[in-house]
């Protein structure tokens, strides 16, 4: 069983800068596709990036391309997701997330298609 464990979140001003980190446990994190997804107050829970098993390909939501980079660590069992340029909009808990299947095309966007879930960290981004 994968146990995924969020860090990192917390308050930045629009235009700032934050780095939030998920640990994975178990030996075969490398096999597991990773994502990110984030839920605003009174909105849809929506996907924010992926990343295949080998970190060689990237998948990202419209609203954050050009200012989110995901990356993953396999040596430490980490994702990353760095996120800049931050706007009020991207407050919302952001959730980790790993797919036991190899994820393709648009099966990266569904939340449905992801196995485990963390518990979230809040991000709030002040005006």
């Amino acid at each position: 069983q994968v146990q995924l464990v969020e860090s990192g979140g917390g308050l930045v001003q629009a235009g700032g800068s934050l780095r939030i980190s998920c640990a994975a446990s178990g030996r075969t994190f490398s096999s597991y596709a990773m994502g990110w997804f984030r839920q605003a107050p009174g909105n849809e829970r929506e996907f924010v990036a992926g990343i295949s098993t080998s970190g060689l390909t990237t998948y990202y939501a419209d609203s954050v391309k050009g200012r989110f980079t995901i990356s993953r660590d396999n040596a430490k069992n980490t994702v990353y997701l760095q996120m800049n340029s931050l706007e009020p909009e991207d407050t919302a808990v952001y959730y980790c997330v790993s797919a036991d299947r190899r994820l393709y095309g648009s099966r990266w966007y569904l939340e449905n298609n992801y196995d485990h879930w963390g518990q979230g960290t809040q991000v709030t981004v002040s005006s």
